[in-house]
């Protein structure tokens, strides 16, 4: 999908060229910097500001992308720390940047965090419960798994991995658990095909897809960051410029959907004759619902496949009555 988000973004790069203004963008989720690269190498003109938490994913991606480095700045963080990160561009480059001109979120796990097995992202392979997006944070998915009440448990797989069985499955896992701590995947995937029904377990998509999904989403902190991000990235987009979030589960896409939806909604009261340039909406909303990729990109990039795309332009300053 990476031409389709490019254009989008290409927008608002070229509002800043018409303004006299040489243009930044924030990729909010840096990873090997496939996104970025494609965007450095067709703007000459282009500076972008590279975030990401995982400190292995950071040094990569700056190898990868060592011929831009005179235009790249890159931020070991989360993308809610962007007015940190564009302070932090500011001392590099040696200017001021009043806000920025498109941002990218490509949320969820990357794939170099996938395709990792010590990363412990993945149950299709023995690996350690790990899952820290950040490898410098404390909280692993052993801990989570070996130190959570069977309730706490419960509750995170049902709240973030919208799980049905739970309920079997966090008592299934205190219970396996009081004889010995887990330690690898593979543990954890034998512990859930044993607690859900044998029909469920053959039934669609991995068994334990959705445990995994949880636990990460809890270790990382995902929705949390993701909440406090999104109104924090439009804060900061000059008028004119492009948003664009390419979520991938149900739980980002609620968050990203209910954050742009309060910007682009008019706070004028209801039967005021006139629109109040305060209260009028900040952004407004390009995409149709949620874009989903073509075949032709699930076939360049099958994990793609579940991607929902929302596209924003920011057409007034930012509210101060939010």
């Amino acid at each position: 999908m990476i031409d389709r988000v490019v254009s989008y973004l290409n927008e608002g790069l070229a509002v800043a060229r018409s303004e006299k203004r040489r243009p930044v963008v924030i990729d909010a989720t840096l990873g090997m910097g496939g996104h970025t690269h494609r965007l450095l190498s067709d703007n000459p003109d282009l500076r972008i500001i590279g975030i990401d938490r995982d400190t292995q994913a950071l040094q990569m991606a700056q190898q990868r992308l060592g011929e831009f480095s005179d235009r790249l700045v890159s931020f070991h963080g989360t993308y809610d720390e962007i007015s940190a990160a564009i302070q932090a561009a500011e001392t590099q480059l040696q200017t001021r940047l009043d806000g920025v001109d498109g941002i990218l979120f490509d949320l969820g796990v990357s794939s170099y965090q996938l395709d990792e097995p010590s990363r412990g992202f993945a149950y299709s392979y023995d690996a350690p419960l790990d899952m820290r997006m950040d490898p410098t944070d404390q909280l692993t998915a052993a801990d989570v798994v070996n130190t959570y009440s069977e309730a706490d448990l419960e509750r995170v797989l049902r709240n973030y991995g919208d799980e049905k069985f739970a309920r079997r499955i966090a008592t299934e896992i205190v219970k396996t658990r009081r004889q010995r701590p887990y330690r690898g995947s593979q543990e954890l995937v034998e512990t859930i095909i044993r607690a859900i029904p044998a029909a469920a377990a053959h039934r669609g998509s991995h068994p334990a897809k959705r445990t995994f999904q949880a636990l990460r989403v809890e270790v990382n902190h995902e929705l949390e960051v993701l909440t406090r991000a999104i109104p924090a990235a439009m804060a900061v987009l000059t008028i004119g410029a492009r948003m664009v979030v390419m979520s991938y589960q149900s739980l980002e896409d609620k968050i990203v959907k209910k954050a742009i939806q309060h910007q682009a909604q008019s706070l004028t009261p209801a039967g005021f004759p006139v629109e109040v340039e305060e209260y009028a909406p900040v952004v407004k909303i390009l995409s149709k619902g949620t874009e989903k990729p073509t075949p032709t990109e699930i076939e360049q990039n099958p994990r793609a496949a579940a991607a929902r795309v929302r596209v924003i332009e920011k057409i007034r300053p930012t509210r101060s009555n939010g």
